[in-house]
């Protein structure tokens, strides 16, 4: 599913009398039920609002380019937040502002003007997801809630060739869950990339990109290509579960915490033209 862009720069812009500003934030995602503000649950969402707040008023909550489940991390979200054209922090100084107020788990990486028609969530034209394996007999400490450990040896070969199979534009419902939504997405990369140990120990790095998601979607695929690195699962089957529609044909979803936001994609990025 495509997202239309803007036809025009007046689309999205900012309310009268206010300046709309591009931040990038990292987040640890373990503390928070995901991006979105919830009722009864800490969010990224609410905890940057509250930040901005000690800085001067802030009546518009600060937008993404997409939600995240509770527990996944984010190394660099875009988000857009509209401010008083007054605000009396400049964007220069707003990262370091900002930060000071936040708690040790949120990060702004860097604030400027956004351009004219910018809009976080629906200017974007591609987001990036990595999810980390820490492959190796034993677990280790550092990597607990950064990345799912492993301890059997992968199939590299037979999970990217599975990884194939499922690039391109499909119906991916079997990898969904509880979605109502329309199911047809374009993967545009999914690929496996092993650890630098002799026999592949250490950090494997699962990247898939593709221009919107559906929930729970990435988890899914990467229980599936971990059934093919076990030899539980014919990468020639894959063709099988997308025809079926049926999430139980697909792999367990995986832990959120070895997801991470990685970057995004919008008109005028320098990558966005490769």
């Amino acid at each position: 599913m495509t997202h239309p862009l803007p036809t025009s720069p007046l689309r999205f812009q900012p309310p009268d009398g206010c300046q709309r500003l591009r931040l990038t934030v990292a987040w640890d995602g373990a503390p928070y039920a995901g991006w979105q503000a919830q009722a009864n649950a800490p969010s990224v969402q609410d905890t940057l609002h509250a930040a901005f707040a000690r800085l001067g008023p802030a009546p518009f909550r600060p937008v993404a380019a997409g939600r995240t489940d509770a527990g996944v991390h984010a190394e660099a979200m875009p988000v857009h937040v509209d401010l008083p054209a007054d605000f009396r922090v400049p964007p220069a100084r707003l990262a370091r502002a900002l930060n000071a107020w936040l708690p040790p788990t949120v990060a702004v990486l860097d604030a400027a003007p956004a351009p004219p028609g910018f809009h976080a969530r629906f200017s974007c034209l591609e987001r990036r997801y990595v999810y980390r394996l820490w492959c190796a007999p034993q677990r280790h400490p550092l990597w607990a809630g950064r990345a799912l450990h492993v301890p059997q040896p992968l199939d590299m070969a037979a999970m990217n060739a599975a990884a194939q199979a499922l690039t391109g534009t499909h119906d991916f419902a079997a990898f969904a869950t509880q979605e109502d939504r329309q199911t047809v997405r374009e993967l545009r990369a999914l690929t496996v990339v092993p650890g630098p140990g002799a026999n592949g120990d250490g950090i494997w790095a699962i990247h898939v990109h593709g221009e919107s998601f559906l929930r729970h979607m990435v988890r899914g695929l990467v229980g599936t290509l971990l059934l093919a690195g076990q030899g539980k699962l014919d990468p020639a089957g894959v063709a099988a579960i997308l025809r079926s529609r049926q999430r139980a044909q697909a792999g367990a979803n995986v832990a959120p915490d070895g997801l991470y936001f990685a970057g995004a994609l919008y008109p005028g990025d320098p990558a966005s033209t490769t």
